[in-house]
């Protein structure tokens, strides 16, 4: 496994690990999708008369990136070739601008872990595997914007974070998060940095761009629960972050959602604390034992605080290692099929969500067919209006690619009629782009539309984009290769 790998086009040509998941190498058809891309690259710029590095920023390089991928994976992508060359015809077919609520984003604290402890125990998240998905989402193309990176933590800051967030993306909302550390006060982003930076950027914005999420340890019993009454009365945090595969210094496992001696004391808290949002890292396996990341346990939970709302994050994705041998096996995709059909058994609970990050990004580039099955089954399971938008950005840079690849993604007409899944219309991406998550965590849409343009975040961003923008080409995580 290497670090780091610059991208020649603007969609991912291969998976990038943040540590919570050992990478693949890149597939024969990636390998296909980056010959297309760069073939049409070379012909569009040759044309226009500019370079291909200058034309990969254009909105022709984009359209490039997906004709590519239905060349190679089938008409996935709502494309056309004449977007390749005329700017008009990408942003008639782009259609107005969607109100966009990213979930899950992050960054890392400067304090984080100084003597790099953490790299030494056992399913701990250390600072340089943190740098390295970024470094590797570049090296491997999963963000072609990401080549202006200088390979340091400063790449992972908070400055950069509003840079890629606000300035190269259409992000309106965003939700900070952070993974863990070996203890909720030292995690990656302790809440009190969190939620300092979000007044900070609420503050500069003049309106509301950020939400923060608390961090909470069951394991840690009352201490914890200690903790929590301070960040919900002090810090005013908007929801709750749990890594149940994950476990504090001194535990050598995780928890389950469903544990009434552990994680129920923790989940009353919530309720008494009026902090009802309980965003919960499941897939993607993190921590020393893997079977703590499966979703199975909020079923049970679920039922019994009817009043709290279960954000699963990454949708209970167990990851792509071997996905396309089970898949083509059993037409399963790992722990999300399962747990769609335990939803879909317990008719009466209306309180999970399903999040997107990581997943989203990782199979469209991957394997959209699967993709498509994953969003059909998921929105059939939870409907359409229990699934958000979240990319794990700023691992993978700049979330303008996803945001591209999902409002141009679409489920085949023969897989709708044969699964009977919902198409992905506009009003379907309207959803879960942010209308969900504006419900789920109580934002005014209308009253952010008309503010975002207008504060001093969306007048930067203005003037950024006018003087040419130069969005970074580069991620950092690891790669197989």
């Amino acid at each position: 496994m290497k670090k780091g790998l610059i991208c020649p086009m603007r969609i991912p040509t291969q998976i990038i690990s943040n540590e919570e998941f050992h990478p693949i190498s890149q597939t024969q058809q990636q390998h296909r999708v980056e010959r297309a891309a760069a073939d049409l690259m070379e012909r569009a710029a040759t044309g226009s008369g500019v370079t291909r590095r200058e034309f990969v920023n254009t909105t022709g390089g984009m359209a490039a990136a997906l004709l590519a991928m239905n060349t190679v994976f089938g008409k996935f992508f709502n494309i056309g070739d004449i977007e390749l060359f005329e700017t008009a015809a990408f942003a008639e077919q782009q259609g107005a601008p969607y109100f966009i609520f990213d979930v899950q984003t992050h960054y890392v604290g400067s304090g984080y872990d100084p003597a790099d402890a953490e790299a030494a125990r056992k399913g701990a998240v250390s600072k340089e595997a943190l740098l390295a998905l970024r470094r590797s989402i570049r090296e491997s193309g999963l963000n072609p914007r990401l080549a202006g990176d200088r390979g340091t933590i400063d790449d992972l800051s908070w400055r950069n974070f509003v840079k890629e967030v606000f300035f190269d993306s259409e992000t309106a909302v965003g939700l900070i998060s952070t993974p863990p550390g070996p203890y909720p006060q030292e995690a990656v982003v302790p809440p009190k940095e969190m939620a300092h930076i979000r007044d900070e950027i609420n503050r500069l914005a003049g309106s509301q761009r950020m939400l923060a999420h608390g961090l909470v340890t069951p394991q840690l019993g009352a201490a914890d629960l200690e903790f929590m009454a301070m960040q919900a009365e002090t810090l005013k945090v908007d929801a709750w972050k749990c890594y149940t595969g994950s476990c504090p210094k001194g535990f050598d496992r995780g928890w389950r959602m469903d544990d009434e001696r552990i994680a129920y004391p923790m989940l009353e808290k919530a309720r008494k604390l009026r902090v009802k949002r309980i965003c919960v890292h499941k897939g993607l396996p993190l921590g020393p034992v893997p079977d703590y990341n499966h979703p199975r346990d909020l079923i049970q939970a679920a039922k019994d605080f009817p009043d709290l709302d279960f954000l699963v994050y990454h949708s209970g994705f167990r990851g792509v290692a071997s996905i396309e041998q089970v898949f083509a096996k059993t037409g399963e995709i790992p722990w999300t099929t399962e747990f769609c059909r335990m939803k879909e058994s317990e008719t009466g609970i209306s309180n999970i969500y399903m999040e997107l990050g990581s997943t989203f990004a990782q199979l469209v580039t991957t394997y959209p067919l699967i993709c498509a099955h994953l969003l059909g089954r998921i929105i059939r399971a939870f409907g359409v209006d229990h699934v958000l938008w979240g990319t794990d950005s700023i691992w993978y840079g700049t979330p303008q690619w996803q945001i591209e690849a999902f409002r141009r993604f679409q489920i085949p007409e023969v897989l709708i009629q044969e699964h009977r899944y919902q198409p992905l219309t506009r009003q379907v991406k309207e959803r879960i782009f942010g209308l969900n998550a504006a419900k789920v965590f109580g934002i005014d849409v209308e009253t952010t539309r008309h503010e975002v343009p207008r504060d001093a975040l969306g007048r930067l961003r203005m003037s950024y984009l006018e003087e040419g923008p130069e969005p970074s080409r580069r991620a950092y995580g690891w790669v197989t290769g």
